[in-house]
């Protein structure tokens, strides 16, 4: 059956929900891969915004959408965070899709004002052990990413700090910009510029190992808190119950889209890395980051949503 299925797929677009606004980091990758993936498929694949809290109403308009290989999820991390932020979900983050592959993987980075006398991961520790409670970390809004990667920080290095919400990364430069906080996490294509026009300092980035457009600054865990990784990622998942065959076309395509030079160069000028991978892989990521997750935010006793 599902062979027969793949044979004359695409017959028309192909649509992949975004549960971000247009402009966004995954915005873009989604728009730079399906670019990619509408020439080799000979099909249009069409990106849709469908912004919301924790990526709520995307996630289930695909859970729910026909598995015919014609709309798919643009799944990311945060898909994991709201597994366990949320009460209640109208879908199970694993039961409902089938995981097709991961696409890009991206730094967050830990920054302080380019005026601060901080200069590394240990210079901001030392500063607040010897200044209790005085040390404030922005990020933006409670849950995101940017928001658990602080909380993490804060848990694993042991340090007496605040982190401090706001509602957007120009709100939190300002806050760094005049004092309010001493340090923040974010995401690092909307502060590349900055960082490479010198208004920000960078002190680490929170992956795995060094951002290869930023190789001089060392890792969060290079810097000595140990243990700490906290990336965010993004990929594509059909509804549960698509065909293999369906799965498999899909997840050769996305394979060899990030697997192109040009998408790769696109996304890492976006501080993203373009990486494909099987179902399996995706399917395993999103269950351990829930798991991980689930941690930081029962430790940091967040309030669920």
């Amino acid at each position: 059956m599902s062979s027969v299925w793949a044979q004359g797929y695409p017959a028309h677009p192909i649509k992949i929900v975004v549960p971000f606004a247009a402009g966004g980091v995954a915005d873009i990758t989604a728009r730079v891969l399906s670019q990619k993936m509408g020439e080799s498929m000979g099909q249009q694949v069409i990106v849709e915004n469908r912004p919301s809290a924790g990526g709520i109403v995307a996630s289930e308009s695909v859970a729910k959408a026909e598995p015919d290989g014609y709309t798919l999820l643009f799944i990311t991390n945060g898909n994991a965070v709201s597994a366990s932020l949320f009460n209640a979900l109208p879908y199970d983050t694993v039961k409902d899709f089938a995981p097709v592959s991961t696409v890009g993987f991206f730094d967050l980075v830990l920054i302080v004002d380019s005026a601060s006398k901080i200069g590394s991961v240990r210079e901001l520790i030392a500063y607040a052990g010897s200044n209790p409670n005085k040390l404030n970390i922005g990020t933006i809004n409670i849950g995101s990413t940017q928001n658990l990667a602080a909380e993490l920080f804060k848990s694993l290095s042991g340090i007496d700090a605040q982190v401090v919400p706001f509602k957007t990364t120009p709100a939190v430069i300002t806050a760094l910009k005049g004092g309010d906080v001493q340090a923040a996490f974010e995401i690092l294509a909307p502060v590349m510029a900055q960082i490479k026009g010198g208004g920000l300092k960078p002190l680490a980035v929170t992956s795995e190992k060094r951002f290869p457009g930023l190789p001089e600054v060392p890792t969060v865990a290079e810097s000595g808190v140990r243990d700490y990784q906290a990336a965010s990622w993004n990929g594509v998942a059909a509804p549960a119950r698509t065909p293999k065959g369906l799965i498999d076309r899909l997840n050769r395509e996305v394979n060899a889209a990030t697997g192109s030079p040009e998408v790769r160069k696109r996304l890492q000028d976006l501080g993203v890395e373009a990486r494909g991978g099987t179902p399996e892989a995706l399917r395993d990521l999103l269950v351990s980051e829930i798991a991980k997750w689930k941690a930081v935010i029962e430790r940091a006793k967040i309030e669920k949503q």
